[in-house]
């Protein structure tokens, strides 16, 4: 015959039974941050928990530099995700990847105000990005190629415009001197 506690239910065997329904994985501390830059912060957390992504105003928390893929590969010298991955963690903050066609890195508010690059935009106030939950990393749809590590550490401007002239100098053949016959 078992024994039991007052603490334990009859029939406890040693561990506790699984809840009823699936337990869904709880958004990160940067996901709050993030979530944040609405209104109503739980509509982002709505979105992530139904398994979306959410859509968050540039400008607030954050501005977002765009990146064409084919710089980002060019400056990588890759396609591979995890070498992308690697070069884009020299950022020193997230980057979001669209894997149809774009990298956005998450950079300070008002970069734009300063943003140079015409190869790259810069996207602030009036701007909108899906932003996958926090710990999304699977390459096959929007995810976080490199995942927002701490609330508020977002990328070097400096190093995202850095990487992308070395992916445009990549692209682009060298200036040769032409020659007339003679």
């Amino acid at each position: 015959m078992m024994m039991t506690t007052p603490a334990q239910p009859a029939g406890f065997i040693g561990r506790a039974a699984a809840p009823p329904y699936p337990r869904k994985t709880p958004i990160a501390v940067t996901g709050v941050w993030l979530a944040e830059a609405l209104d109503d912060p739980a509509d982002a957390l709505a979105a992530w928990d139904d398994g979306s992504h959410a859509i968050l105003p540039a400008g607030w928390r954050f501005d977002t530099v765009r990146i064409p893929a084919e710089l980002v590969h060019a400056a990588a010298d890759s396609a591979i995700h995890s070498t992308l991955a690697e070069h884009l963690a020299d950022f020193g903050g997230p980057v979001i990847c669209d894997p149809a066609r774009w990298y956005y890195a998450l950079v300070p508010p008002q970069t734009s105000e300063t943003w140079a690059s015409g190869l790259a935009r810069c996207l602030s106030r009036g701007a909108w990005l899906g932003v996958p939950r926090t710990d999304l990393t699977e390459h096959a749809h929007l995810h976080w190629c490199v995942p927002m590590e701490y609330p508020a550490r977002l990328c070097d401007p400096g190093a995202v415009a850095a990487l992308i002239e070395r992916g445009h100098g990549q692209l682009t053949p060298e200036r040769t001197e032409f020659r007339h016959p003679r």
